[in-house]
This record gives structure tokens, sequence and C-alpha cells, in this order.
């Protein structure tokens, strides 16, 4: 059974998940980078060549394999959610935590991040934040087992958090 952290860009999700990794002893994924080391490409620039539907693709690829596998944290990219086969597929072997942030706290973790090319056009950073999470948010919430609020809490409670409801979550499986 996998860890699978969901939810938008700035939440937490690389940190917890790194973390987790350590405590709980599983190896710990970030499907954005295995997709960026498999093409040798960053996120903008297989945007920029492909566009997003190919980006979205190479998710859906990256999906079923991790799916595939056990015993695993995976991060997902934000907008894994985006598409439903992607959240079956994960769901299969894994319980889904979503971490949750408001979006001044994402504005206020992700700034300076050019990872990743803006996901509309002709809007601020804020009005396409709040645009994308309103569009996301019932998506992210019915893909979640659980959900973690991470404004105020430091990434090591949120794994606390996290170890405490997996190690009961497993008892029940």
């Amino acid at each position: 059974m996998n860890i699978v952290l969901i939810g938008y860009r700035g939440t937490g999700k690389s940190v917890v998940g790194k973390l987790l990794a350590q405590r709980l002893g599983m190896q710990y994924i970030g499907m954005d980078a295995a997709i960026v080391a498999k093409s040798g490409m960053s996120i903008p620039e297989i945007v920029e060549k492909s566009g997003w539907t190919n980006f979205r693709d190479r998710e859906s690829d990256e999906a079923r394999e991790l799916a595939g596998r056990d015993n695993i944290i995976i991060d997902t990219g934000g907008g894994v959610i985006e598409r439903p086969e992607n959240i079956e597929t994960l769901q299969k072997n894994a319980c889904l935590f979503w971490l949750k942030a408001s979006v001044e706290t994402i504005v206020s973790r992700i700034q300076g991040d050019s990872e990743r090319p803006a996901l509309t056009s002709g809007k601020t950073f804020i009005e396409e934040i709040s645009e994308v999470l309103e569009r996301r948010i019932p998506k992210y919430k019915s893909a979640a087992n659980y959900e973690i609020e991470t404004d105020e809490s430091p990434p090591d409670q949120i794994a606390d958090r996290i170890i405490d409801i997996w190690k009961k979550f497993q008892s029940f499986t």
C-alpha cells in the first residue's frame, strides 16, 4: 500500500513526502521530478515544446507506473486530479492525503518558483492560484481519503499526523 499526497503547489507535498519516507522507511517519488528525469526536459520545456496535453499524458503514464508499485510515498503534481483516471489508478493501492493551504500561504511559499509555467493566461499570480484552486478543490476533496491543513503546522507535525492516520488506515484495510 502506498501513501499518495495530492494538493496544489506550495501545500507541502514534497517536504512532507520526504519526511514520511525517512520516518516510515519507504521510498519517496516526486511525480514531476520523475517526469523531468525521464524526458530530460524541465516542465516548462515540455509544455513549451509539446503543450499541456502532452505533459498530462506523461503524468498519466507516471501515475499508472507508480500505482503498480508498493510501499512508496508518491508526491503528485498539483494537476494530477485533472484527469479522473489518474485518481482511479492511484486509489487502487493507496491512501490519498490532500494537503491544503490558503491562497495566501501558497503565494508566500511559491512566489519565486519558475519550475511551472502559468496555467491561465492574462491573470495575476494570485488570480491564477485562486481560479485554479476553485476549479480543483472539489476534485481534491472527492479524491482524498483524508484532508490535512498545512497553513499553520510545520512539516514535521504534518508528517506525524499522516503517520498516525496511516497506521489506523492500514489496520482497517
